[in-house]
């Protein structure tokens, strides 16, 4: 398998407790009440959902062999589609392609799904459509692009929509359901200034609405999202036994499967004492959610968007990265020079950074008034000054 493991490893797995489960790329490992590991598989190949037990430890079952039976249905359903002779080959059309990505993204909860579906329904499928896989050519691509610009598409609408076909072929190409990325064309880097930026009325009044909301952890999520720059899945991930409250840290996981401490408010590190207190377990998930397989919340997008609506924002700008956008911009308010407000958000480079130092409007209002008075009042002091002369 591609994947590398994290948390199914096997020192991880010699730790496990009668009745704790541990699961990553579709495979679990599970230790029984006798002792023995149990493993069994999950698994979406060439949109097929595949879910079958490999095995015991006892019977010499390891997670390899569970890696193995992965491989051999994706090279099965890669043969099946590919490599059948003339007249039994089964074409892996575009618009089949992207509904099993979809599907992908759904299940790990991929960023901005709401606009790769889009952009599949309006643009994407209307265009690839039944055109198989394998046939699609950088010419093709091309073609498309001149048809979205002679429809008067703004570029970087383009830019966003091509995107969506790239991440598309490569995810899908991971996944070993086609057997090489799509053929791409150069689409340029989109300028990509943070403006969705919430003042402080609108995260007052989101925090409102969450206290009346049926999710008792949302209030807590947004609170944590508004005062640190992490994103939805870094906050949900997060573990009590990574708090460090004498040093104002919190450990995470971040994006690109790395760990970082990330500040704490003195606001936010005493909430999360008294929610530690609280705690069932008290080096466990800050989101616990025991029916989950994961064993913690593993979205929030549902609950935020009831918020959302509530406040009276729009659902299709206003996001949980709404959030780390809103955290990072009052961080670069404060003055606060590039290199501090990397550590603060965590960017691998202060390239990164500077999208963020772009003030709001009404800093800049303020501004241009305060500019104008100051030169109003040196006419008016130039013009009595002149008067006496």
């Amino acid at each position: 398998m591609a994947g590398r493991f994290t948390h199914l490893t096997r020192s991880s797995i010699r730790r496990l407790k009668p009745g704790e489960r541990i699961t990553e790329h579709g495979i679990s490992a599970e230790r029984l009440t006798d002792g023995n590991i149990h493993y069994s598989v999950n698994v979406m190949v060439d949109g097929q959902r595949i879910h079958r037990v490999i095995g015991r430890e006892s019977e010499g079952v390891t997670r390899t062999q569970a890696e193995d039976f992965i491989e051999a249905k994706r090279t099965e359903a890669r043969e099946e589609r590919l490599s059948l002779p003339k007249g039994r080959k089964i074409p892996l059309t575009f618009s089949r392609a992207a509904d099993v990505y979809i599907k992908q993204q759904e299940e790990v909860d991929g960023r901005d799904l709401e606009s790769k579906r889009r952009h599949l329904k309006l643009h994407l499928k209307p265009y690839f459509g039944n055109m198989q896989t394998e046939r699609i050519t950088k010419f093709t691509v091309e073609k498309f692009r001149t048809e979205l610009r002679r429809k008067d598409m703004a570029e970087g609408g383009i830019v966003r929509v091509l995107a969506t076909y790239r991440h598309m072929g490569r995810q899908l190409h991971d996944a070993g359901i086609i057997p090489a990325p799509f053929p791409m064309v150069a689409i340029g880097r989109l300028k990509n200034r943070r403006e969705f930026v919430l003042s402080p009325a609108d995260e007052t009044a989101l925090l409102d609405a969450a206290l009346k909301d049926s999710n008792s952890h949302i209030w807590l999520f947004i609170k944590i999202g508004l005062a640190t720059s992490l994103r939805h899945s870094e906050i949900l991930s997060a573990r009590f036994e990574y708090l460090d409250p004498t040093r104002r840290r919190l450990r995470v996981r971040v994006k690109g499967g790395e760990r970082r401490d990330q500040p704490l408010t003195r606001e936010i590190t005493d909430i999360l004492i008294r929610e530690r207190g609280m705690a069932a377990d008290q080096d466990g998930w800050i989101f616990p959610n025991p029916a989950s397989e994961s064993g913690r919340i593993d979205s929030m997008k549902k609950a935020f968007k009831r918020c959302v609506v509530r406040t009276n924002l729009d659902p299709t700008r206003i996001t949980p990265h709404t959030m780390r956008h809103t955290a990072i911009t009052n961080m670069s308010e404060t003055g606060a020079d590039a290199r501090t407000i990397q550590s603060f958000s965590g960017h691998k480079s202060e390239e990164m950074v500077f999208r963020y130092t772009h003030a709001r409007e009404s800093r800049v209002d303020d501004a241009l008034e305060k500019m104008e008075k100051t030169k109003t009042d040196h006419e008016q002091n130039s013009a009595r000054k002149h008067r006496r002369s």
